[in-house]
C-alpha cells in the first residue's frame, strides 16, 4: 500500500481498545505550533500522505489567524486535488426508534417520556422508499435504535425491501447503515444483505466522558462500541464509519481520537474508515447536555479543515444538522458527502402534507437545513460543484483495501468525476424543473472540458456516448 499508518503498539491489536487518553492530550499540550513546520505539514497532506498524531496535534494548536487561514486553503486545494469538485448525496431514512440506551444528548433515550415510538411497517417503508424515489435519491442510510426488535435478521431484511422498490425510474442503488454494534455473526448476516457502509460513532473518545452521557443500556460499554468495527472487518464488512459527536468533549481531543481509531483500522486491516461525520449536538426532545463543550462556527471550519488535512482519502460527511450558511462555508474545505431533502420524523417523506415545524418528541435531534434535495442541488450548481449519486465502486467491489488502491494516490476522482455526471444526467432527465435542468447541463459540459486532454482519465468520447444514452432513456451506467 502506499499510505504508512502509525502501527499498533503491540503486534496484534485487534478488537482491542486504542484509545489512551493521556497520550491524546500530552500530543495537545507539548506540541507548540511552529510556522514552518505547520506549512510543511499542509505540504505533505496536499501530496496526499496521512498525517500523524502529532502532525494533527500541530495544526490543532496552529491558532495564528494567518496559520488557520492557511490550513483552510489547504483543506480546499486537496479536496479539489482527490475529489474533484463533485459532492455525493444521500438522505437519512429512520425505520424506528425504539431504544434500550439512555444516552442524555438523544431524543430516543429510553428515559425519554416524551417520545414518541414507532417502527415502520414493511408496506411504510415502501411507502417512504418511493417518495425518496420520486425526488431522485438513489442512496440512503438507514437510521435504527438500539433495540431487541432491530436484530441483525431484521435490518437484513429492511435493507432488501428497500432494494426491491423500483418506482418509475427510480431505485435505490446503494443502502448504507447506522445502527447498534453487532457481533461478528450478526455484521455477517447484514453483509449479505448487500449493504454499503456499516456507520458507528464512538461519540466521544473520552472514557471518563463516556460515562458521564450513556448512562444505561447496551451503549455504556465503552470498550465494546469502540472495537464494534474490528468486528465489522472480522465479517468482512470493509467499508466502514466512524464519527464523534462534537460538543460532548473538547473538540481538539475528538479529532485525534478520529485520527487515532483511523490508524487502528489501517494497522490491523489495512484499510482506513471509508468514511469519518462530524455531527455537533443539536436541540433534542428533553436533551440533558449542557454547553461546556460546545463548537462554536469558528472551531467547527477549523477543525474539519483539520480532518481533511489529516486523513487525505477518507470521505467526511456533512449533515443537515448544520444550517444552509454554515454547510455552504465547510462544504469547500474536504466534504465530500453532504445529505439533502432530510426529515427525521418516522414516515414523514411519505406525508403529503409539509410540517414546516419540526416535532422533537418524534425525531432523534432538531435539523437546521429543511430544503428540498433540488434546492440543494441547485445551490450545488450554482456554486459551480458537481451532485454525484454515484454508487459505482461500491457496485464495482471496489471497497475496502480495493478502495484505497485507487483513492490514496487520488485516482479516484478519474472514475467519481465522469460517473458523478451520469448520475447527475440521470437525476436531470428524471427528476429535475426546467431551471435546474439548464444549468446541470452547463455544468456537466464545463466538467467534460476540464477532463478533456488529460491522459489519466476515461475517454472522453465514450463519456459524451453514455451521456446521450441517458438523454434516449438509458439508465445506471457507469464506469
Amino acid at each position: 500500500m502506499i499510505f504508512n499508518p502509525e502501527k499498533c503498539r503491540i503486534p496484534d491489536q485487534r478488537m482491542k481498545p486504542f484509545i489512551d487518553p493521556e497520550e491524546l492530550w500530552s500530543l495537545i499540550n507539548e506540541t507548540k505550533p511552529d510556522k514552518e513546520r505547520v506549512r510543511e505539514i499542509i505540504q505533505k497532506s496536499l501530496s496526499k500522505q496521512r498525517l500523524t498524531l502529532q502532525e494533527t496535534a500541530m495544526l490543532i494548536n496552529a491558532t495564528d489567524k494567518e496559520l488557520v487561514d492557511e490550513i483552510k486553503e489547504g483543506a480546499r486545494e486537496l479536496k479539489k486535488r482527490v475529489y474533484g469538485n463533485r459532492i455525493v448525496l444521500f438522505a437519512p431514512l429512520y425505520v424506528g426508534n425504539k431504544c434500550i440506551n439512555n444516552c442524555q444528548y438523544c431524543g430516543f433515550r429510553t428515559s425519554n417520556k416524551e417520545a414518541i415510538r414507532k417502527t415502520l411497517t414493511d408496506a411504510e417503508l415502501i411507502h417512504e422508499v418511493e417518495a425518496l424515489e420520486d425526488n431522485g435519491q438513489k442512496r440512503l442510510i438507514l437510521v435504527y435504535g438500539e433495540h431487541p426488535e432491530y436484530s441483525p435478521e431484521y435490518i437484513a431484511h429492511t435493507v432488501r425491501t428497500v432494494y426491491g422498490v423500483k418506482k418509475g425510474p427510480g431505485e435505490i442503488r446503494r443502502v448504507n447503515i447506522n445502527a447498534a454494534p453487532l457481533e461478528i455473526d450478526g455484521f455477517r448476516t447484514v453483509k449479505e444483505a448487500g449493504i454499503g457502509t456499516y456507520q458507528i460513532f464512538q461519540e466521544t473518545y473520552h472514557p471518563e466522558a463516556y460515562k458521564l452521557y450513556h448512562l444505561g443500556g447496551v451503549k455504556r460499554n465503552f470498550e465494546y462500541r469502540l472495537t464494534s468495527l474490528d468486528r465489522a472487518q472480522e465479517a468482512g464488512i470493509d467499508d466502514v464509519g466512524i464519527g464523534a459527536l462534537f460538543g460532548l468533549y473538547d473538540w481538539r481531543f475528538e479529532v485525534l481520537g478520529l485520527v487515532r481509531h483511523t490508524n487502528h483500522l489501517e494497522a490491523c486491516y489495512n484499510v482506513g474508515p471509508h468514511t469519518i461525520s462530524f455531527p455537533r449536538i443539536k436541540d433534542a426532545s428533553s436533551k440533558k447536555v449542557g454547553d461546556d463543550y460546545s463548537v462554536s462556527d469558528e472551531d467547527f471550519a477549523r477543525l474539519v479543515a483539520i480532518l481533511r488535512l489529516a486523513v487525505p482519502y477518507t470521505g467526511m460527511i456533512l449533515t443537515a444538522r448544520e444550517s444552509a450558511k454554515l454547510r455552504e462555508e465547510v462544504i469547500q474545505f474536504g466534504v465530500s458527502q453532504i445529505d439533502g431533502g432530510t426529515k427525521l420524523e418516522i414516515g414523514s417523506y411519505a406525508e403529503e402534507s409539509i410540517n414546516e415545524k419540526q416535532n422533537l418528541n418524534r425525531e432523534q435531534f432538531q435539523i437546521n437545513d429543511n430544503r428540498s434535495l433540488n434546492e440543494i442541488i441547485d445551490e450545488l450548481l450554482e456554486k459551480d460543484f458537481l451532485p454525484s449519486f454515484c454508487t459505482a465502486c461500491y457496485r464495482l467491489h471496489r471497497t475496502g483495501e480495493h478502495f484505497m488502491e485507487f483513492s490514496v494516490p487520488g485516482f479516484i476522482k478519474r472514475f467519481c468525476s465522469p460517473n458523478a455526471m451520469l448520475t447527475l444526467a440521470e437525476y436531470l432527465e428524471d427528476y429535475a424543473p426546467a431551471e435546474t435542468k439548464e444549468k446541470g447541463w452547463q455544468v456537466i459540459d464545463r466538467n467534460i472540458v476540464d477532463l478533456e486532454g488529460h491522459s489519466d482519465v476515461v475517454n472522453i468520447t465514450e463519456l459524451k456516448n453514455r451521456l446521450e444514452l441517458i438523454k434516449g432513456g438509458t439508465r445506471d451506467i457507469y464506469f
